[in-house]
């Protein structure tokens, strides 16, 4: 996180931000809801479509802060949520990450496609190495990353996958238990859930 820029615990959210059922951006707002009841703050990809967009919104009218990280190609496409409190605007999608990374608390991913999943990927990779130490959890009440949990798991007999990798990231399937793993302070030392930084 950017010391002193924001004093607020900061989440950043992956989702999908193409078509899909009515049922995950409605998933979406709720996160962006709760994460504005509870005072967080939002970190996204800065679109302002499908479930990127329904998060932010939602967020927003809740009272939370939003930052939208988005490439300079997404902006010239006209997605941009140019309603973000701050829209930060990259050269390309490794410097947007990096943005992302750096403004959030914590990481929680909800139900998303390929770019999701790169998203998630790495940011987890990282804990389990120890690049890091920021809670990273996985949203997943209708069992959308279930086949890809599945195939991981099976990996550890091979030694392809490490449990401990998997025992990393937590799963969740309500949105209040989400993000109270996200701001776990027991399960991640060091978590900060809203005192001011110095």
């Amino acid at each position: 996180m950017l010391e002193g820029r924001w004093n607020k615990f900061a989440v950043c959210v992956y989702c999908a931000s193409g078509p899909v059922a009515p049922e995950f951006e409605a998933l979406a707002a709720e996160v962006g809801a709760e994460i504005g009841r509870r005072g967080w703050t939002l970190v996204s990809g800065g679109g302002r479509v499908s479930m990127m967009g329904a998060v932010a919104r939602a967020a927003r009218e809740t009272g939370a802060r939003s930052i939208g990280v988005i490439p300079k190609a997404l902006m010239d496409l006209e997605v941009a949520d140019i309603e973000a409190d701050d829209l930060l605007i990259t050269d390309n999608m490794r410097d947007r990450k990096g943005l992302m990374d750096a403004h959030a608390d914590a990481f929680l991913a909800l139900p998303g496609g390929l770019g999701t999943l790169e998203e998630l990927t790495e940011v987890w990779t990282s804990l389990g190495l120890g690049m890091h130490n920021k809670p990273v959890v996985l949203l997943d009440p209708a069992g959308h990353y279930t086949g890809l949990l599945d195939w991981l798991s099976g990996m550890v007999a091979t030694g392809f996958v490490s449990q401990s990798m998997l025992d990393v990231l937590p799963v969740a399937t309500t949105v209040e238990d989400a993000l109270n793993l996200c701001a776990d302070g027991t399960r991640f030392p060091g978590v900060d859930t809203g005192e001011p930084r110095t």
